[in-house]
């Protein structure tokens, strides 16, 4: 299953255990997006505690949804984040960004 790069950008809360943490991302248009949920959906190793130093380099599971082209000719991929069910606070979990940004 591909996983899309982010940034672990802070510790959000303790509870629920294991914690909850925000990362984010930007999409190939340049927006940055902000998902929340729990450290184990990032980071399985258990890389992620109130005292790392953030920003660290994250995943999240995806699936693609479709391929394009970008303005500038680069490959443009539509993901959903469904897998573990993550999304941003206002339900987002579809987003179009690079190939470079997938981890396969």
């Amino acid at each position: 299953m591909p996983e899309l790069r982010c940034e672990a950008v802070r510790w959000v809360d303790d509870e629920p255990f294991p914690g909850i943490v925000e990362v984010r991302f930007i999409d190939a248009t340049g927006h940055c997006w902000s998902l929340i949920d729990k450290c184990a959906i990032f980071a399985q190793l258990g890389e992620l505690t109130p005292a790392s130093t953030y920003p660290v380099e994250v995943t999240v599971a995806c699936v693609v949804q479709g391929v394009g082209v970008g303005a500038v000719g680069d490959e443009i991929v539509t993901v959903s984040t469904s897998p573990d069910s993550v999304a941003t606070l206002d339900g987002q979990n579809t987003f179009t960004v690079r190939r470079s940004q997938l981890l396969q």
